[in-house]
């Protein structure tokens, strides 16, 4: 009933879904497609979109949202800033003028 093109295409958005969610999948795109009468691929890929999405749950990534370089600081962060009247202030500021 359906194309090679088309029978890739749900094997390609099945690819991220877990075991039990692609089987469903599968069955709601094939009666999707089958009510819709998709003349195409792109078609079908329009039309099963949001089907795969309904069937796709996110990982957890809680574990993982406060980690990270921007979340550990680094010596820019942590060290005090640097006054004007301290000897790397001043070198900052002789090197700006030099430059110029």
């Amino acid at each position: 009933m359906f194309s090679d093109e088309i029978d890739g295409l749900l094997v390609e958005l099945a690819a991220s879904l877990e075991p039990s969610q692609r089987r469903a999948f599968e069955a709601a795109a094939r009666a999707a497609l089958a009510a819709a009468g998709c003349s195409g691929c792109g078609a079908a890929y329009r039309l099963l979109i949001p089907i795969q999405r309904a069937h796709w749950d996110p990982p957890s990534d809680e574990r993982l949202a406060h980690s990270g370089p921007r979340h550990r600081g680094g010596k820019l962060v942590n060290a005090p800033a640097i006054s004007a009247d301290s000897a790397s202030g001043l070198k900052s500021a002789r090197s700006r003028w030099e430059g110029a």
